[in-house]
Parts: structure tokens; sequence; C-alpha cells
């Protein structure tokens, strides 16, 4: 495996897109990166076009934290990073500072809005984190030309409002969405699991035994209240978790949930450390 060129301003972007008249698929991170991110770059690799480039991106967001003491504590993790990107065959990564990205400030205008499907789960949660997340999106996407990008289904919204904006904005881009990265307890692979203790890990394992209730129920009963009311059951039945929400939404997460069209959604605060999941409801 080649290391990939590592990329740090716009002007060494440009100059690397420059070089070959291929595709590119592009992978958005902000590092701390797990096998989940590998498994994104992986599958670019396995399922564009022959010749296409991908490349991966590392960027702490600093306009999608609603929680300053979160941004500062989110896990920074170059080397390693750069070392499983090495492995999973990235061509190249780009690493820009704040300036790079937000040359004229922080505060964009006009900023890319998410609309209906970011006022509720995340989006009510962490106000103006969508806002943030997808004007660095797009930003990003322009940059490195992608005619490709992939996101993980763990942030089933955020693949939502990304291919709405991509649709919305008519960008020739192509967005898909590859399977959460599980653990052999079912947990999501996540960057902020690292910040867990052993015994935080033990307990995070009833997330998805509370996801897979839920489901359950809601094909039993056809009853969202029902389901919810079971998943959050078993979350709080070990005192140990904060839960922001517990909801069973539509896929388009705007319409009325249906059993052929359904998934349960959570945000939990557990050892102080957020974590969120989403599981299709399947029969």
């Amino acid at each position: 495996m080649t290391t990939p060129k590592v990329l740090t301003t716009v002007a060494e972007l440009d100059s690397w897109v420059a070089q070959e008249k291929s595709q590119i698929a592009a992978v958005l991170t902000m590092g701390a990166l797990h096998n989940g991110h590998a498994e994104l770059v992986k599958y670019a690799k396995a399922n564009t076009p022959m010749g296409t480039r991908v490349i991966a991106t590392i960027f702490v967001n600093p306009t999608q934290f609603n929680n300053s003491s979160d941004l500062v504590e989110y896990p920074r993790t170059l080397d390693s990073d750069l070392e499983i990107l090495r492995a999973a065959g990235a061509d190249a990564v780009f690493v820009p500072s704040v300036s790079q990205m937000y040359p004229k400030g922080l505060e964009v205008d006009p900023p890319m809005e998410p609309g209906a499907i970011g006022e509720v789960l995340e989006g009510k949660a962490r106000p103006g984190h969508f806002r943030g997340m997808l004007t660095v999106v797009h930003r990003l996407l322009s940059m490195t030309h992608a005619n490709y990008s992939f996101f993980g289904e763990k942030d089933f919204q955020q693949l939502t409002l990304v291919k709405a904006m991509v649709n919305h904005t008519k960008m020739p881009i192509e967005i898909a969405g590859v399977p959460t990265v599980r653990d052999e307890f079912g947990i999501a692979l996540s960057s902020r699991n690292r910040r867990l203790t052993t015994e935080g890990i033990e307990i995070a394992r009833l997330i998805p035994v509370a996801m897979k209730k839920a489901a359950e129920v809601f094909l039993e009963s056809g009853s969202v209240i029902e389901a919810e009311a079971a998943g959050k059951n078993v979350l709080e039945e070990s005192g140990n978790f904060d839960i922001e929400y517990f909801e069973i939404k539509s896929n388009d997460l705007v319409s009325q949930p249906s059993l052929y069209n359904a998934r349960v959604f959570v945000a939990v605060n557990l050892e102080d450390v957020r974590l969120i999941d989403n599981l299709e409801i399947t029969k």
C-alpha cells in the first residue's frame, strides 16, 4: 500500500485534483478514525469506476459544535488516522486548517439551511449543528471536485440531509450511504467510543439491545408509543444513561412511520460522552 498524499492547503488540493483526469470519490471525516471510516474508503474503492481516486478529508469543523467543550475534547489522532487511510487504500487526504476552510471567518453568508428534515432529532437537540455540517460538506465536496461521496448510516439524518442538499443545489455528485460498522456486541463504531471506560463500553451494549426491543414491539403492535417506551425502558432500567431522545421515525424523517418505513433513532449521554445510533425496522 502506498501512503496517501497529505494535502493541507486549497492550492495543494487543486494541484492534486488537476494531476489526473480521473473521477474522484470523497470520504469526509473529522478524524479520530476507526474501522468504520476505513470501511467507507474501501467501499468507495470497490464501488466506483476503475481508476477513480479516493480522497479522505480530516477537518474538525467548529461550526457544527454547539458545545464548546465537546469541540475541545474531540479526539485528534492524525498519525494513526493516516495509517488507517493508508491501509484502507486512500489516494490522498486533505487536512485543512480552519483558516483554509473559512478564510473570511466562521460566519458564512449564506449558510446551508437544513429545512424540515433538520428540525427533528439531532437538529432539535443540537441547534445550528446541521447548518454548520451542511455548509462545510458543501464546501468540501466543491473543493475536492468529487463525483461520488460516501457516508456512514450511523449518522442517518446527516446522510439524508446531505442527499437533500446535493439534490437542491444540483451538485453533480452521487451520494451513497454505507451500512453502520458494529463491534461483536452490536455497538456502532464511533470516534467518541474511545472516551468511554471499559465499564462504559460494556454498558453501551444496551443501546443496540434497546433498539432491537423497540423494533420488535413496533412490528408486533404497530404502535410507535408502545415501541418507544419498550426501548427506552431497557436503557432506563440500567440507570446509566441520560436519554436525549429515543424515537421511531420514517426513513425520510418527516412522514408518518409505518411497518414498511420506520427506523429507531437514539441519542444518549453515557459517562459524559454523547452517543447516537439508529436501526432500520424490517420484517
